[in-house]
């Protein structure tokens, strides 16, 4: 592995941290109902971006898309945080482009989820990334290994995440609108 990428992974994992510290010390939830509630829709992108930058951490974004739902409209609470948790997923993306040797990676899942995104990355992305799950970092970590382009990573990501986020945000209105 040349310097540069060895640069590049150092800098992913040190961003990760510094995101999952700062998720731990600011709450998302709280914020919600504080200052970020107040923000509307370009409050439910920060919180899922915010949310969605831990590596294998998960953070409450989508109890706060579930919340907006019943306060606002559910298919722009959707495109808000897809587009936010799509750009907060690129953390992982990052990583795996800045050395996926560096990480270590082997594991039977890690191998699966590279081979599903040899063959068909974009539906790949979009299927885990709608789907409620943890090891959607794994996804954009093997996506960034493979050097998939970015442009097509991050539009998998934000139309599979506001899909997601729209059913969440409809159970919010549904059950709390």
């Amino acid at each position: 592995m040349d310097r540069n990428s060895k640069l590049k992974g150092l800098a992913a994992v040190a961003i990760s941290i510094l995101l999952t510290l700062s998720i731990l010390y600011f709450n998302p939830a709280a914020m919600l109902k504080g200052s970020i509630g107040g923000l509307g829709y370009f409050g439910i992108f920060l919180i899922m971006l915010i949310s969605n930058a831990t590596i294998i951490l998960p953070a409450p974004g989508l109890l706060a898309v579930f919340a907006a739902g019943s306060s606002y409209n559910i298919v722009l609470v959707g495109i808000a945080a897809g587009l936010g948790g799509a750009l907060g997923e690129s953390t992982g993306y990052l990583l795996g482009y800045g050395g996926e040797e560096m990480l270590g990676l082997k594991g039977k899942m890690y191998g699966r989820v590279k081979k599903w995104m040899q063959s068909h990355g974009f539906i790949t992305l979009v299927v885990l990334s709608a789907i409620p799950n943890p090891a959607f970092d794994v996804a954009g970590i093997a996506a960034g290994s493979l050097k998939y382009p970015w442009p097509r990573f991050f539009a998998a990501c934000a139309i599979g995440i506001s899909i997601k986020a729209v059913l969440f945000a409809y159970l919010g209105y549904s059950l709390m609108g």
